[in-house]
């Protein structure tokens, strides 16, 4: 950890990060596969792809088919997804703890997701988290998307905290690049969805954390 003061305010991702939404979302491609007449696909093979989304995971089971198939498998996946999104969905464990620990102490926390927004809001209301976080940006929120920092300086704006004093923590590339773009400390989440042959400390974030709780320093927490 930096000499600097901590944190004054906590952004995070979402899938792979804040939640483990990875059964909800391998169930969906599985069912799309099926569909398909298609086999369906052991979840350990589906893991690592998650945090990457809807074309990630469509890539993973149909391969590269022609763009119109291409978004006519990637919105049927979504539409399967979005009829059972939270069934096996839940905060990773520690988070609930730091989550309380956060809000204990005044400190105000987000998301900045590239997940769509009509999923993202029906699955922290079905968690009952909604209402608790300060700012949810989704990936449809602008035309930009992480690893552009547009989402991350609107987010740190609802806050109301500079970038340069909040803390972003995610589980992929993309997320780091992101937020240190908008000037924010960076922590990657190693227990999200990382493929066996990443290393998180490539991307060049402040630090590397195994669990939730280990957030929490970095916040003075």
């Amino acid at each position: 950890m930096s000499g600097r003061p901590p944190a004054r305010g906590l952004l995070l991702d979402l899938d792979g990060t804040l939640l483990d939404t990875g059964l909800d979302m391998g169930g969906a491609l599985n069912r799309l596969l099926v569909e398909e007449g298609r086999r369906a696909l052991p979840y350990p093979l589906i893991r690592p792809h998650v945090s990457h989304g809807a074309a990630a995971l469509v890539r993973l089971g149909f391969g590269s088919p022609e763009p119109s198939e291409f978004e006519r498998l990637r919105q049927r996946f979504l539409a399967l997804y979005a009829t059972d999104v939270a069934s096996d969905t839940t905060l990773f464990p520690g988070f609930a703890d730091v989550l309380q620990a956060v809000e204990s102490r005044g400190l105000r926390w987000g998301i900045v997701t590239n997940k769509p927004t009509g999923l993202t809001e029906a699955l922290l209301t079905a968690l009952d988290l909604r209402h608790r976080a300060a700012t949810v940006v989704c990936g449809d929120t602008f035309p930009e998307r992480k690893p552009h920092p547009r989402p991350m300086l609107h987010a740190a704006a609802e806050l109301g905290v500079e970038g340069s004093a909040l803390l972003y923590v995610g589980d992929a590339e993309r997320d780091i690049a992101a937020g240190r773009a908008a000037g924010m400390r960076t922590l990657a989440a190693r227990y999200g969805y990382l493929g066996a042959d990443e290393d998180p400390w490539a991307w060049q974030p402040d630090g590397v954390i195994d669990e939730p709780r280990e957030l929490l320093p970095w916040l003075g927490l």
